[in-house]
């Protein structure tokens, strides 16, 4: 083998043991051999979109397209960085339909049409979405992430006959996905069969705690600093109900909460404390995991926090309860 592959597999085995930054060396040095490489400017792409640098993996994976215009995985792989977390769903679907043109089998097919998905769901087109989902191969399929993630996309569209089987499959077939694995939590939690939601559910809860953090994490005592701006920047219409001494900060929701159905992976959970005839407040609990999880990146954090605080505490203290409250484990997301 040569030195420049060497570097290359060097870099792509260092991404699979969780090590981003001896990655990027072995990308760099690659690049030194040859600066016209697509294949080490689309790992560097990878390994900077693991860092949190999400600019600077766009750049790099555009250089890989740019130096060979069929150069399927650079394209995808920009997609899933324009819809999450930078949001440029145009790009991301512009960059999808480029795949598709080049795709020549069913997981290159589905790949893209996955992150097409999201990306429309992303723009807020649903009917598009769901359209969508028409072109998805019918299966079965060899790749047991297929399954899960088509599975996903028909349960976000409502369909949940057709995700079903997929995401039972999927969670049978992947015992270890924690992902297959809430998503069956939330299928089973439809079928009306709480017992069997509540076992995925928290199965998903432990088999997420067996992942590191992102690279960007940061302590608990930055991360509750950083909650306690956002919560200083409340409109007062809304702060008025919170207390600091009512505010904590978990990895994640306790087995004892998940068992009541709150879901794992809640961002957030209120508790109203209120003795009677006093104002009405609550206790504030914020998951950091959880939150992590949604903001992708560093810069996100305070973005997701403030939506889901300013959104929560408005659905409990300022909005008409609906007629008919129903358990959602997602509604604190």
């Amino acid at each position: 083998m040569d030195q420049f592959s060497a570097h290359l597999d060097r870099g792509w085995e260092l991404v699979q043991r969780g090590d981003p930054r001896g990655a990027e060396l072995s990308a760099r040095r690659a690049l030194e051999l040859d600066a016209q490489s697509p294949e080490a400017h689309n790992l560097l792409g990878y390994v900077s979109a693991l860092q949190g640098e999400f600019e600077d993996a766009i750049e790099s994976y555009r250089q890989a397209i740019a130096l060979d215009d069929t150069y399927l995985e650079a394209m995808l792989n920009a997609a899933e960085v324009y819809i999450h977390p930078l949001g440029e769903f145009e790009e991301a679907i512009a960059m999808c339909d480029g795949a598709l043109s080049l795709a020549e089998t069913d997981d290159e097919v589905v790949d893209a049409l996955l992150l097409k998905f999201d990306a429309l769901l992303g723009m807020n087109e649903p009917a598009e979405a769901k359209a969508l989902c028409s072109r998805f191969p019918r299966g079965p399929f060899d790749n047991p992430a297929h399954a899960f993630l088509v599975g996903r996309a028909f349960y976000e569209v409502g369909e949940l006959e057709r995700a079903a089987p997929l995401i039972e499959e999927a969670a049978r077939r992947g015992s270890d996905n924690p992902e297959a694995l809430y998503y069956l939590g939330l299928v089973r939690d439809e079928q009306g069969d709480t017992p069997g939601a509540t076992a995925a559910f928290l199965r998903s809860r432990e088999l997420d705690f067996g992942f590191s953090p992102p690279p960007w994490s940061v302590s608990k005592e930055t991360f509750t600093a950083t909650l306690m701006a956002v919560l200083a920047r409340l409109p007062p219409t809304l702060r008025v109900f919170l207390r600091e001494q009512e505010i904590f900060v978990s990895d994640a929701p306790g087995v004892e909460v998940v068992v009541d159905g709150v879901d794992p992976r809640a961002a957030l959970m209120l508790d109203a404390v209120s003795p009677e005839g006093t104002a009405p407040s609550a206790r504030l609990f914020v998951y950091q995991r959880n939150v992590e999880r949604l903001a992708a990146s560093l810069d996100q954090v305070e973005v997701e926090l403030q939506s889901a605080i300013e959104r929560e505490l408005t659905a409990a203290f300022l909005e008409e309860p609906p007629p008919a409250p129903g358990r959602d484990r997602r509604s604190l997301n």
